[in-house]
């Protein structure tokens, strides 16, 4: 039994981060029902992000479907729904819809570009929330072009969490006072607030405008270097003391070269002398001299191959179910193992047992 199994969620179908939230809730232990658009939605060991869902199918189209909605939603803490703003109330299922049946519902509603401004009612995907908010401009190297990570910045960081948070925050608060709350979930408002850490180095005078220029993006302590392989490592020894053993480790610790590590006029240099260094050995080899050390490494692994990295492995941190790779629920409780994640069975399977709860049957439903 996971820590929300008292949380019960509505989420109605949608794309990306509304299914990921819910996806993360679930694996917390919430009860979440997917209001499936169709049979065909998905389901299974493959379906990632429906995992831990139980699902009914409605067509919202219809009155009986939208009514047996409203009773569905109405006996729940919080509902997850992603669409363009004024999609649901038309349907007459927005906010003041469902919190006039139950007044502690929290309503969560994740956009890109949230429910007001000039740009709510245009499409976009994550890399174009992640470029408006700032959040894309520091991720790539000096002289090219920002490129940040597909999804994971702005659909499942600044989308996602930051409804999660907001579900939660809401629910807190209904369960204190009887009154619950209308979340604007934001993608590129929560883009913007991530970039908290840079720009409090910006104020400080290390986090310079251009690309390159900063020791998260310019040093060559901390970067990613290409093997003889291949294939690629991490290294970020920022503190002194990790630089002098990154150095000790690739038997540069006596190269004057390398011995001023904030003497920004060096940096190309000596990043130029380490992408040869690295260059020598395969990715496996770096690892056998740094990994468990202090200085501050990782490999660049594939989703695949993290699978099997004994630290990876040690946690237990991916599984596999029926051949498909899932990340384990995170984070973790009093230190247990996180459960299996428990595929979704076929979409609407559950309909009979839902419908019942609200004191409906498929023949009502029509």
């Amino acid at each position: 039994m996971g820590i929300l199994s008292n949380l019960k969620i509505v989420e109605f179908e949608g794309l990306g981060p509304g299914p990921f939230c819910g996806m993360h809730l679930a694996d917390l232990g919430a009860e979440v029902t997917l209001v499936a658009r169709s049979p065909a939605t998905p389901s299974g060991p493959g379906a990632v992000f429906n995992r831990g869902k139980r699902s009914i199918v409605l067509d919202l189209k219809k009155a009986t479907h939208v009514a047996a909605a409203k009773k569905i939603a109405a006996r729940a803490d919080a509902i997850i729904e992603g669409l363009r703003p004024g999609v649901m109330e038309r349907l007459g299922l927005g906010p003041d819809d469902l919190r006039a049946l139950n007044p502690r519902l929290v309503y969560g509603r994740l956009t890109g570009w949230g429910q007001k401004g000039p740009l709510a009612h245009a499409a976009g995907h994550d890399i174009n929330y992640v470029a408006l908010s700032g959040a894309a401009w520091h991720a790539g190297e000096a002289g090219g072009a920002p490129t940040p990570p597909p999804t994971l910045v702005g659909d499942v960081a600044g989308g996602a969490l930051y409804l999660a948070i907001g579900i939660l925050s809401g629910v807190l608060r209904a369960r204190e006072t009887g009154e619950g709350a209308t979340v604007d979930a934001a993608i590129v408002d929560g883009a913007a607030h991530m970039t908290g850490l840079l720009l409090s180095l910006k104020a400080a005078g290390g986090m310079p405008e251009a690309r390159g220029g900063s020791m998260l993006d310019g040093a060559h302590f901390y970067g990613v270097y290409r093997c003889a392989d291949g294939e690629f490592v991490s290294v970020g020894p920022l503190e002194p003391k990790f630089y002098a053993l990154f150095l000790q480790k690739l038997g540069l610790d006596g190269d004057a070269a390398f011995t001023d590590q904030f003497a920004q006029g060096n940096w190309p240099a000596c990043r130029e002398r380490l992408e040869s260094v690295f260059a020598e050995r395969a990715r496996d080899e770096w690892r056998d001299v740094f990994e468990g050390t202090d200085a501050c490494f990782a490999p660049v692994l594939r989703p695949s191959e993290a699978a099997a990295h004994p630290h990876n492995a040690a946690r237990e941190i991916y599984r596999d179910i029926d051949g498909v790779l899932h990340a384990a629920a995170a984070p973790r409780f009093d230190g247990a193992r996180p459960d299996d994640p428990t595929p979704m069975a076929p979409t609407g399977a559950e309909a009979d047992a839902i419908l019942a709860e609200v004191g409906l049957t498929a023949e009502e439903l029509g």
